[in-house]
């Protein structure tokens, strides 16, 4: 039976950028697990995205009665074909695992060292998130971890919404900061992960060089994402120029990759895996080409159309802006002393002091009062980020 909800410009772009968020999430996932199942749902996704963005297209046509709506309505292809890319680039990801060209094994574990990482625990008897819904449980705001998949038996339910309801045996797959991964294994029963071993420093591999800058790419990207989607929303030119100094740093890392990978071809035993490495840095690449294009459209000063706005706000993924005003929690405290991820479930990507900007503050950046922090999360999160950043209200004398 065909498909009879209802349609708008607004919800089929929503559903656009969530659909290629969660598949480049998967991806990602794939390739860390080697998981043929996983990557094999990126790809069926991209055939979801290519739907919602035909039919975008097709409405977007229809609503065009004027030159001004014709106008109005290509900012919204515009960006619809810079989503398109951003999913296309996922499913480049994925084929890295379907294709059997992999990475080399040994720096699987390395990729945990990007900005969120992912992970998979599973549901112990008598766990405390039993039979809870993630309505509930609020598991971004209480432990900063993003729920991408939950495995039942043999059945995966991708982006599971905020309905589902969490059962014992159930295998999550989640992603976001590495200190949440503590408090997620405590809420679902699991036992704290052993202390890593400790190894001697080592000089560094050619090929250990070629990860180091494949997930410096991985991370730019994503922050690169988020800030175009922030500035479109916030029609701000100051975040677009910033991704804009991103997109050049890509184009320089992509060619150094391209050099590591060269001088590392000796140490691999299997050259398909460097070809791997190629491709993950050129699917990276063309997600910051996908930022760069929709900023084109801020930095030219052209007035989008509301539903722009609109379809940001209405995603799972929200774009928020604060002051941090004199007198907070904030001030003067670092990123890492706020548990700022885990306490609010938003990740910072860049904070406005004066006329400077900082992208990607590290965890020991202190904020200071004035600053404007541009962030994104759940939307159920904004309230726990005011909190951080608002002066207590002065108690009225009595």
């Amino acid at each position: 039976m065909a498909d009879e909800r209802p349609r708008n410009v607004k919800d089929l772009l929503a559903e656009a950028k969530d659909t290629s968020e969660i598949m480049v999430d998967l991806a990602y996932a794939a390739l860390y697990f080697n998981d043929e199942d996983l990557a094999e749902e990126v790809d069926r996704l991209e055939q979801v995205m290519d739907g919602y963005l035909r039919d975008l297209r097709w409405i977007s046509m229809l609503a065009a009665r004027s030159p001004e709506d014709a106008e109005a309505m290509g900012g919204v292809l515009h960006i619809a074909g810079a989503i398109e890319q951003i999913g296309d680039a996922a499913a480049d990801i994925a084929r890295v695992v379907t294709t059997s060209l992999g990475i080399p094994e040994a720096i699987r574990p390395d990729l945990r060292h990007a900005d969120e990482i992912v992970g998979r625990v599973k549901v112990r008897e008598g766990a405390e998130v039993v039979g809870r819904s993630l309505r509930d449980l609020m598991l971004p705001t209480e432990t900063g971890m993003w729920l991408i998949a939950v495995r039942r038996g043999e059945e995966w339910e991708y982006d599971p919404g905020p309905d589902s309801v969490i059962s014992e045996g159930d295998v999550l797959l989640y992603q976001g900061p590495e200190e949440g991964i503590a408090l997620l294994r405590a809420k679902v029963g699991a036992p704290p992960l052993p202390e890593p071993p400790h190894t001697d420093t080592v000089p560094l591999s050619e090929l250990d060089r070629a990860v180091d800058i494949l997930v410096e790419m991985k991370n730019s990207a994503e922050v690169a994402v988020g800030m175009a989607y922030s500035s479109l929303l916030f029609a701000e030119p100051a975040l677009a120029a910033e991704v804009t100094k991103l997109e050049a740093r890509s184009d320089a890392l992509q060619d150094e990759l391209e050099s590591w990978v060269l001088r590392a071809a000796p140490e691999a035993r299997n050259p398909d895996e460097l070809r791997g490495l190629i491709r993950l840095a050129y699917a990276s690449e063309i997600i910051f080409d996908a930022a760069r294009s929709m900023t084109q459209l801020v930095e030219a000063g052209q007035e989008l159309h509301p539903v722009v706005a609109e379809a940001i706000q209405a995603s799972d993924e929200v774009a928020a802006e604060s002051i941090v005003e004199a007198g907070s929690p904030a001030v003067g405290r670092t990123l890492k002393e706020l548990s700022f991820e885990t306490e609010t479930g938003m990740l910072v990507l860049a904070v406005q002091r004066g006329r400077r900007w900082i992208y990607r503050p590290r965890p020991r950046f202190p904020l200071e009062s004035g600053d404007r922090v541009i962030s994104i999360g759940p939307e159920d999160g904004i309230a726990e980020l005011e909190r951080l950043v608002r002066a207590p209200a002065e108690t009225p004398a009595g």
